[in-house]
């Protein structure tokens, strides 16, 4: 037998370290090479990691609620001394690409686009020790600051004091010796959702926070405080869709074993006007606006405990029926536990079916990085005026759009919703196809 090392992988592109949510295997347990041995989330994804080789667990270096970086040791196994040189071969080349490229880092410390990107273990080691993390240089990608970076200063014991912020008297008489300069922004640290003191009465039930419900609470925390939010709403007569899928709903079930529901054809015509306005389709990245060429839709499924966002890739290379097919699997994998991490990546745009629980108004929290959420509300029945002057009752439904105005203005999102809305109402029996 030969003793093995089984490392972090890296779940997920920037991602740089994970939290062992729960261990799925204990010391001596046997296990097949792809296993999964444990639970962990990060900052983008959760998802199990299997394991390297098969063999015997021998010990768990990590424990439950340890954040590892990526290419950190999570546990040692014993292995049969046939396969695993050539493991162990190709894990040290990895392992001395990690070290390669973490030392080309270093020497780039006139490129840091990441130094301030930190994660909740740096957040919460620096603000326990009171480090100011804009005078610490960082190892990580990008000039990105590690657990490593702010142990190490710990350890020297030498920790910089915070900067003084100057008087206003002094800050005259800088005005008065100096040339005016172009202001700067001040740059500030994404803060993580701390605890709070809250007093607990006989009676109260305290519900631990676990790992998934934290990576959400931080990912919303950083939405609403890096983007700029801003929100729009439209209505949109649906009666002539709601009129073909119920006339259709029943046959489409039969012939094809799931049903067809109004969010599919929703997401159809999102995808449709993101294809008019890719403006739409973009993120911010800090010195640049990325606009994707993939059309890829996130939509949030809820469970008892927890949201997943999970996405629909090339969702514009899909019909109706396509869409309406993997909206299902996504959101029965996501109920009963089987949704991978890749299955919850790689999104562009989110479309969210608030209306599923008789929602007729929200505004929703936009899916970081993405610069648009659209949320669709409940359609109901409502009195409306029509072109002739007359009363009619019709089914109506609210599209509200939250957007990030450092990349999108009033102006494209008016005309991206009222594409949307168009694409909504000349649904019908004769024009439209669910195939």
């Amino acid at each position: 037998m030969a003793v093995e090392k089984i490392l972090m992988p890296q779940l997920g592109e920037s991602v740089t370290e994970g939290t062992i949510e729960k261990w799925l295997v204990e010391v001596g347990d046997t296990v097949n090479k792809y296993d999964p041995i444990a639970e962990v989330n990060t900052d983008k994804v959760n998802a199990e990691v299997p394991s390297s080789y098969s063999g015997v667990i021998k010990e768990l270096v990590a424990g439950e609620g340890d954040t590892i970086e990526v290419g950190e040791l999570v546990c040692y196994i014993d292995v049969e001394g046939g396969a695993a040189k050539e493991e162990k071969q190709e894990e040290s080349t990895g392992q001395q690409a990690i070290e390669n490229i973490s030392e080309e880092k270093k020497e780039q410390d006139e490129d840091q686009p990441m130094k301030r990107r930190y994660s909740p273990a740096v957040l919460r080691m620096s603000q326990e020790n009171n480090i100011d993390l804009e005078q610490i240089s960082g190892s990580g990608k990008g000039g990105r600051i590690t657990r490593k970076d702010i142990q190490k200063v710990i350890d020297s014991g030498e920790i910089p004091a915070p900067k003084q912020e100057q008087t206003p008297a002094e800050n005259k008489k800088e005005e008065k010796s100096e040339a005016p300069k172009a202001p700067k922004a001040p740059s500030k640290s994404v803060p993580e959702s701390k605890a709070v003191d809250v007093p607990v009465a006989d009676g109260d039930i305290e519900i631990p926070v676990t790992g998934v419900r934290r990576a959400i609470a931080n990912n919303m925390l950083r939405s609403k405080h890096e983007a700029p939010h801003a929100w729009t709403m439209v209505e949109v007569d649906v009666t002539n869709l709601v009129e073909y899928r119920n006339g259709i709903k029943d046959d489409f079930k039969k012939k094809e074993g799931y049903g067809l529901t109004f969010f599919a054809f929703f997401v159809k015509a999102v995808v449709e006007a993101l294809k008019e306005f890719p403006q739409m389709n973009s993120m911010w990245a800090g010195d640049k606006i990325v606009q994707k060429k993939d059309i890829n839709i996130s939509i949030a499924v809820g469970t008892d405990e927890s949201l997943f966002v999970p996405v629909i890739k090339n969702a514009d290379e899909k019909s109706i029926k396509g869409i309406a097919r993997e909206v299902k699997e996504l959101a029965q994998k996501a109920k009963t536990g089987k949704l991978k991490g890749e299955e919850m990546q790689a999104g562009t745009f989110t479309v969210n079916n608030t209306g599923s629980f008789g929602s007729v108004q929200s505004m929703g929290i936009i899916n970081y990085p993405q610069a648009a959420i659209l949320q669709v509300e409940s359609i109901v029945k409502r009195p409306v005026v029509m072109n002739n002057g007359m009363i009619a009752v019709r089914d109506m439904v609210n599209l509200c759009l939250s957007l990030d105005h450092r990349v999108l203005d009033g102006m494209i999102c008016g005309k991206f919703l009222a594409r949307v809305k168009e694409n909504l109402e000349t649904i019908s029996k004769e024009n439209t196809s669910v195939y």
